[in-house]
């Protein structure tokens, strides 16, 4: 029985690196002496592991040469991209689960906020404009690099920044996510590293491995990322970009200091490491914290943002601000992978951007999240859930849970009470977060939410023990993903 679930195993294994296309068709597998290595089984396991792939059409061998791939590869899927981990717990599924769950859910796990705080009044009045305007606001593509107006506003907002970036310098898209999509298309090649902070927002993980981009995790302090790990991880690694956020860190809240700001930057020229820049929660800060494109000069540094988070996640607009060729590069990607973008979304981000309600809107959101997050932090604390840091904007709190808990096996409770959460690891690389919630202040609101969790809490402290799970402070840990 033993030697037939190794064989099982083997057999998945290969069905996997075809499934990732680490094997392509006509590509010979490993030698049986070298594979039995590196899975610590017998020869006589691999040889009946390949006879049965062989017998299923999957592979074919070649006398005196070896086993090949016979079979074409099957669709890309990102389940299937990196380490596998159970599909209850990894980031596509998390997401999945907030995107498709209905509308009774209770989603303190998710990465938005609720409908009602958005400004729906100026929405409305947006697309009235827009309805009256002209036909070709509503019916024609939008222009290679967007609509002329709106990048005129957003080089006036990056001023406020300290970015100086020409409205040439400015290319829109379709979402914050398509930007950095671009970026990589742009920027990347299969096998490429790329540096990202561990823990990092979790669709970081699988945007780079839909890429095929090497992944090395680097561990993420209250400052920013662990300088000596930082720069270790780049001399060793000599990654093509590194992908952060600078203000307010998805998931663990923190901003970069002034001083690890200026030691980033310094390293990335001495070894020639572009930085991207995620930057969507800029609007959430009262007091704006350093940015690495301002410090740069949008030289070294790709500046990526959208209005998903403050105005709208059904009006589809994000941007890109770069070096003027990397932008005309970019601009060319987006015409061959989604023609003109949409106009239409333009217009409507354009209308509400330039009221001079949005500046009323934004005050209210930071207030109102700054009320929240307080109570919240104190009643998740009430039950043992600890706040790693007291962030001093947004609107997520990243929690230790208490001695003994595993985040993903209370994830997997929860949503059987209609509660979808975010476990840590599905943000770290190296899954070093297995102790780690981030949670959502703003979609905290419903008193039954801390029942359910007292009551998860209770049930999971309550169980015998199991094997411990990784559970390292996320300073404490970096991974690498091929």
């Amino acid at each position: 029985m033993e030697e037939n679930t190794r064989t099982a195993q083997v057999m998945r294994e290969i069905r996997q690196r075809i499934a990732r296309r680490q094997l392509s068709t006509g590509a010979r597998l490993p030698s049986i002496r070298a594979f039995a290595a590196a899975m610590k089984v017998s020869k006589s396991t691999i040889v009946e592991a390949y006879d049965r792939l062989a017998a299923e059409g999957i592979v074919y061998s070649r006398r005196g040469s070896g086993f090949y791939v016979a079979a074409p590869m099957p669709p890309l899927s990102l389940a299937d991209i990196g380490p596998r981990l159970d599909r209850e717990v990894d980031p596509l599924w998390v997401a999945r689960q907030a995107l498709d769950s209905e509308a009774a859910m209770l989603k303190p796990g998710c990465g938005w906020l609720p409908a009602a705080w958005m400004p729906q009044d100026s929405m409305r009045r947006a697309l009235r404009l827009a309805a009256k305007g002209e036909p070709a606001a509503l019916a024609d593509y939008g222009s290679s690099l967007g609509l002329a107006p709106l990048r005129q506003l957003l080089a006036r907002r990056l001023h406020e920044n300290a970015i100086s970036a020409a409205p040439e310098q400015i290319l829109l898209t379709d979402s914050g996510t398509q930007a950095l999509d671009l970026v990589c298309r742009y920027l990347l090649e299969p096998g490429d590293t790329v540096l990202v902070d561990d823990p990092c927002y979790f669709n970081f993980h699988a945007l780079l491995r839909a890429h095929h981009a090497r992944v090395v995790g680097v561990p993420y302090t209250s400052q920013g990322p662990d300088l000596l790990r930082f720069e270790q991880a780049v001399v060793e690694h000599r990654p093509r970009l590194y992908l952060t956020n600078s203000a307010l860190h998805n998931p663990t809240g923190a901003v970069l200091a002034p001083l690890v700001a200026h030691r980033v930057l310094k390293v990335a020229e001495q070894y020639g490491l572009t930085v991207v820049e995620d930057d969507i929660f800029a609007d959430f800060e009262s007091e704006p914290s350093p940015r690495l494109a301002a410090f740069d000069g949008l030289n070294r540094v790709v500046h990526v943002a959208s209005f998903s988070k403050t105005l709208s996640a059904s009006v589809r607009c994000g941007y890109i601000a770069a070096r003027p060729d990397w932008v005309n590069a970019m601009a060319d990607l987006k015409i061959a992978t989604s023609f003109g973008g949409s106009r239409l979304s333009a217009e409507l981000i354009y209308q509400m951007l330039k009221e001079g309600g949005y500046r009323r809107h934004i005050d209210s959101l930071r207030l109102r999240l700054a009320h929240a997050m307080g109570p919240v932090a104190d009643r998740l604390s009430a039950l043992g859930i600890e706040p790693w840091i007291q962030p001093r904007g947004g609107m997520f709190l990243w929690c230790r849970l208490p001695a003994g808990v595993d985040a993903a096996s209370l994830s997997r409770q929860a949503l059987q009470r209609k509660i979808v959460l975010a476990p840590g690891n599905v943000f770290s690389l190296s899954g070093s977060a297995g102790s780690f919630l981030r949670f959502n202040v703003a979609q905290c609101a419903d008193p039954m939410l801390f029942q359910e969790l007292k009551s998860l809490l209770d049930e999971a402290q309550a169980a015998p023990a199991v094997a411990p799970q990784p559970n390292a402070r996320p300073a404490q840990a970096a991974a690498v993903s091929g």
